[in-house]
Formats: structure tokens, C-alpha cells, sequence
């Protein structure tokens, strides 16, 4: 089985729940037609995460974003890890609850995702730089 990788620079975004499905579909053409293939997208960074849900209704983003406020708050009194500032501890905790990395099936060079199903950046941190993502393809 051939395996294809190369890396994905997402310029910064605000905190948040952004779709980067097309980014990565625009990237996955640069390894040309695959009849069939899994894609695995690992992020190398430790205060944002992947996941994949619902990619038509932006207020499924907000809602994600309003959850992740409520259960993983800033300024909690036992955080220990506060030298980066108040929204960088609960950056850790919510990239380790969604997961750095998602695999998808490729079927005839796009992604085979549901109908209303998007991959997201969820960025964590207040003032978050360019993010790093690397796209391996087994086919």
C-alpha cells in the first residue's frame, strides 16, 4: 500500500469551531486520484484539536464552543499550569477531550464523508497562531 503525507499550514483563527474540510480536500489533490484510501490528519499542536460533526448550521459550532466553555472553564482554582495565561490550561484539557487527529475514507480523490459532515479546527486559545496539520493518505 502506498502512503502519501505532507503538512497543511491553517492560518490563524479566532477561538472556536471552524470547517477546514475544504482545505484539506484542496491539499488531498495534490497526491492525485486515489480510486480508494484512508486519510489521516494529525494536529502538532497540543491546545487545538480535530473532530468531525455537522458542517451546515454555524450555530452547531457556536453551541460546541458554549459546551466547552461551561465544562472545561478558565481561572479554575486548581490549575496549576497558568505561566501562558487563564485560557491555556483549558486549551489542553479540550484538545485532549476531542482528540488530535481524524481518519477519513477517500473514495475517487474526495473525501467520503455523510452528507453534513465537516471536519473542524477547534481552536482553543485566545490569540492562536498558524496551525500545523499533517496529512497522511494510505492507499
Amino acid at each position: 500500500m502506498p502512503v502519501q503525507q505532507t503538512t497543511l499550514s491553517i492560518r490563524p483563527k479566532p477561538r472556536g469551531f471552524h470547517l477546514i474540510t475544504r482545505d484539506i480536500e484542496q491539499a488531498l489533490q495534490q497526491f492525485g486520484k486515489v480510486e480508494a484510501g484512508l486519510l489521516h490528519v494529525f494536529i502538532q499542536h497540543t491546545s487545538a484539536s480535530l473532530t468531525i460533526n455537522e458542517d451546515a448550521d454555524p450555530s452547531v459550532r457556536q453551541d460546541f464552543e458554549s459546551h466547552f466553555n461551561h465544562m472545561v472553564p478558565e481561572n479554575a482554582p486548581y490549575y496549576l499550569h497558568t505561566d501562558e495565561g487563564p485560557d491555556d490550561m483549558p486549551a489542553h484539557l479540550k484538545a485532549s477531550l476531542l482528540g488530535s487527529s481524524v481518519t477519513l475514507p477517500v473514495t475517487d480523490g474526495r473525501l467520503n464523508v455523510g452528507t453534513w459532515q465537516g471536519v473542524y479546527l477547534c481552536e482553543h486559545r485566545n490569540n492562536a497562531g498558524a496551525r500545523r496539520l499533517v496529512l497522511t493518505l494510505t492507499s
